[in-house]
């Protein structure tokens, strides 16, 4: 049963693939995850220069990614109960808006903490779009079409972690970090208008008033399923992965022997289309055969990247990205859909469950991403390879347990 059903509202159908209001959906959560993560992920290639520039440690510059995806985190504790009561669609726009004006700002930043600092606010404003995506696209559409959905929305993430670093790294090469994050700032200003103009308003979503009791019995419900939980620890230990290996790629691949530039590091980012492609076609073959069938193959292929990161040749290194990249999306494309419909069965709030999802997630990213230069720092790319490859080994044993919990068929009365 639907939230409008529940609440007693007139139901409405979920836009159909194909429909002009699903192309809208889809053209809006596009672009919204797109500039999302060209902000979140703005600095990562800069990492290296913001070393030299601000005379920090390695593990010090990796500060500038994992505070923003932490304050991100901590905001997705309260967007997620918010769009419950706002709305979602105010929220994503409000979202985009006010992570934009903090990017402006952060050109203009006087000295290394209070850079830090803006990028802290910067991950607080972002956590509207995560926090709702997922409950968003589930309550809205087709519930054939979610899954496949989700993957593309996913799939937006990847170009907007791609074209951050695209964007920032040359032109940190030409004229310096400041009019990097001013190029990151005006991509993103143009993703916040494309999502005003085209994301259509919740037309399945009955706003509740706050509940405190209900808010905590829910939040209850999705603490305490099996499930969930494999897939919080997923989300974390995945992202983890992948954050900690890109961090610490900067530091390796400007030292001797390759001695690459900022810009020529940046072209190997574009493996992240195949994060697009992978957990679009995963979403679709998971719409077909099931979660449990197409989620340890994206595991697999991580591993397999991160072995073949371990050799010294360069083509072997961006071979191995690549996997890493594809699988890490099949993951986070396939635990993102999953934790959505999971929680409206398990009777939990879809929203509180994904912020509780994108919650571990980002903590991951900070914890495990400020780790890559440590363990670099420590153990040059090897101790990166054992970080990465530790993480795997529990992101794996999440998939092992989620792929012996039992389905849930019939939701959850609430």
């Amino acid at each position: 049963m639907s939230i409008s059903e529940r609440a007693g509202a007139p139901v409405v159908d979920g836009h159909a693939p194909g429909s002009a209001g699903y192309r809208r959906v889809m053209a809006a959560m596009f672009a919204a995850g797109l500039g999302t993560f060209v902000l979140l992920y703005a600095t990562q290639a800069l990492l290296p220069e913001l070393h030299t520039t601000f005379g920090v440690s390695p593990a010090q510059a990796t500060l500038s990614v994992s505070l923003t995806t932490a304050g991100l985190a901590l905001g997705l504790l309260v967007a997620g109960p918010a769009s419950e009561v706002l709305g979602r669609t105010p929220l994503v726009v409000g979202s985009v808006w006010l992570a934009t004006a903090v990017a402006w700002l952060c050109p203009f930043a006087w000295s290394w903490s209070s850079f830090l600092a803006l990028r802290l606010v910067e991950g607080l404003a972002l956590a509207g779009l995560p926090a709702v995506a997922t409950a968003y696209l589930r309550e809205e559409l087709q519930p054939s079409a979610v899954a496949r959905a989700t993957g593309l929305y996913i799939g937006g993430t990847a170009i907007g972690g791609m074209a951050g670093r695209l964007v920032t790294a040359p032109v940190a090469d030409v004229a310096g970090w400041r009019w990097a994050m001013a190029a990151a700032a005006a991509l993103a200003l143009l993703c916040a208008l494309a999502v005003t103009v085209w994301l259509p308003p919740s037309r399945r979503f009955t706003p509740r008033p706050h509940d405190r009791a209900r808010f905590l019995a829910m939040s209850g419900i999705a603490l305490r399923d099996p499930a969930l939980r494999s897939l919080y620890l997923l989300g974390a230990c995945s992202v983890g992965t992948l954050v900690a290996v890109f961090n610490a790629l900067g530091f390796r691949l400007t030292s001797s022997p390759y001695h690459l530039s900022l810009g020529a590091i940046s072209l190997l980012y574009l493996v992240y289309p195949l994060g697009t492609v992978s957990s679009s076609v995963s979403g679709a073959l998971a719409d077909r055969f099931g979660r449990r069938s197409v989620l340890p193959f994206g595991c697999l292929l991580s591993v397999l990247g991160v072995l073949c990161t371990l050799l010294p040749s360069l083509p072997a290194v961006v071979v191995g990205l690549a996997c890493l990249t594809a699988g890490f999306f099949v993951m986070h494309g396939l635990a993102s859909s999953w934790v959505a419909v999971r929680a409206h069965l398990a009777g939990a709030s879809s929203s509180q469950a994904a912020a509780f999802y994108l919650c571990s997630y980002y903590v991951g990213s900070s914890v495990f991403g400020s780790l890559g230069g440590t363990a670099w720092s420590a153990g040059g790319w090897g101790g990166v390879g054992v970080l990465a490859l530790v993480l795997l080994g529990v992101a794996g044993a999440a998939v092992a347990r989620l792929c012996r919990t039992p389905n849930l068929t019939v939701p959850h009365p609430v």
